[in-house]
């Protein structure tokens, strides 16, 4: 099979898959092969060359600390990571790069042309939570076919966690009310989409990123922003254009001009029965008291109030005690609130003498100074916990599984010899993830900086 006949039957398996899911991607890429670096290839080169690029080799995915005041993290992206390895495809067009810039020689390239991962992944299903040490994927496989994967295995869930973990913050912070992710014009256009079902999963209701909601299905918002209001002679005849279009249950932005006046001419025009107010500026506590006070005074005790403005997990925290039902967030969101990656590492922590299937595997690990020491050896992951069912400690070993924690680990199957078997819809991952935060400690909820809030521990 040449080159071309490859590029077509990877056409012709994500159409199938696009089918099959019953939606599509909203941007086509040839395949995820060149997200990655390009010592990758070269060390499959110089392995092959070697003889060694057949060793089976066992990659862990893990972080050596939390970002600095966070208790606990949370893995997102784990979805995503089984569509990258699948479409992981060295078609006709990326041959004919690496060829043409002279990265790998030939022999390399007609390996990749034949290139499918045929290993075993395991790990912590999306939305679970993790600690220092926790290893939240495990890749095994040849040498070859596994140190390929790193690099768009790490892009993904170093970012996809980071917003996770801040919308679990922030979804916290919130105690139960409503929260809009909104962040699609502060990142990149993609990004975006990779960030709404992030949030999603850590804990939000919604975005307002369209791409996001016809690729993941996640319930999408949104109604006016001010140039709509500044577009009008006046602010009545705004609201009233919008209330036409949309209906009363709309939710109408009345900090254009003057909050009070907005307030009452948005009740005016749409009557008791409007749907929501939204407010953007100004000290959002305060307003959002005297909001309230005025629409029940108007009778509409139903409206419900929404605040925007560079909200944060410590913002919203601060306006616990406001009457606030929903809040939109953007900026802190997608930056994940001041720390946009986990650090997550990917690391060879064993590998066999041979290329003989059923050699041993021997433990591997780098020794360095300054904070990046690892531990070598293929390891299981299990979480203890108290009498009452709450978490105490993050158990990770090499050797056997104690019996008392032999039901409580944490790596399930991914990917089975090359065949993903672990798909499922985001709202299983998001529920997942609102239990486990719940069987954690009360104070991991927390905002003040702190250490995790479980040990890890070896075993």
């Amino acid at each position: 099979m040449n080159a071309a006949d490859l590029g077509l039957r990877n056409d012709e398996a994500r159409d199938a898959h696009a089918l099959k899911s019953g939606i599509g991607l909203p941007v086509d890429v040839p395949s995820t092969a060149l997200f990655t670096d390009q010592y990758e290839l070269t060390m499959l080169q110089a392995a092959l060359r070697a003889g060694t690029a057949d060793r089976r080799s066992v990659f862990e995915v893990f972080t050596r600390r939390l970002p600095e005041g966070r208790r606990y993290g949370v893995l997102a992206g784990v979805g995503r990571v089984l569509d990258a390895v699948e479409n992981f495809r060295f078609d006709a067009g990326v041959l004919g790069f690496l060829r043409e810039q002279g990265i790998v020689d030939e022999p390399t390239l007609e390996w990749l042309a034949g290139y499918r991962f045929s290993g075993d992944i395991r790990g912590y299903p999306e939305g679970e939570v993790y600690f220092p040490g926790s290893p939240v994927l495990r890749v095994e496989g040849t040498f070859a076919e596994c140190v390929l994967l790193e690099t768009v295995i790490l892009s993904i869930l170093n970012h996809d966690s980071a917003i996770a973990a801040a919308a679990s913050r922030m979804s916290a912070a919130a105690g139960g009310r409503r929260l809009i992710e909104m962040g699609a014009r502060r990142t990149h256009e993609l990004g975006a989409v990779a960030c709404a079902r992030a949030a999603y999963v850590g804990g939000f209701d919604s975005t307002s990123d369209l791409a996001a909601g016809f690729r993941y299905g996640i319930p999408t918002v949104g109604t006016s922003a001010h140039a709509f209001t500044l577009l009008h002679d006046t602010e009545r005849d705004a609201f009233q254009a919008q209330v036409d279009s949309l209906g009363n249950g709309t939710t109408l932005l009345v900090d254009t001009y003057d909050v009070a006046e907005a307030v009452r001419t948005a009740v005016e025009v749409a009557g008791t029965g409007l749907g929501a107010v939204r407010i953007d500026s100004g000290d959002l506590l305060l307003v959002a008291h005297r909001v309230r006070a005025q629409l029940n005074e108007l009778g509409a005790h139903d409206t419900r109030i929404v605040v925007t403005s560079d909200l944060d997990e410590y913002a919203i925290a601060s306006l616990a005690a406001a009457p606030v039902d929903a809040y939109g967030v953007g900026t802190q969101l997608v930056t994940g609130s001041g720390h946009p990656t986990c650090s997550m590492v990917y690391k060879l922590v064993a590998r066999a003498d041979s290329a003989d299937p059923k050699a041993p595997l021997t433990p591997v690990a780098k020794k360095s100074v300054g904070g990046k020491v690892s531990v070598g050896g293929r390891k299981w992951a299990a979480r203890r916990t108290d009498a009452d069912g709450i978490a105490e400690a993050e158990v990770v070993g090499t050797g056997p599984v104690p019996p008392e924690l032999v039901d409580k680990q944490l790596l399930i199957p991914l990917v089975k010899g090359g065949d993903v078997v672990a798909r499922e819809p985001l709202e299983t991952a998001r529920a997942r993830h609102i239990a486990a935060r719940a069987g954690l400690p009360m104070s991991a909820i927390q905002l003040s900086r702190g250490e995790p809030v479980l040990p890890t521990e070896y075993a």
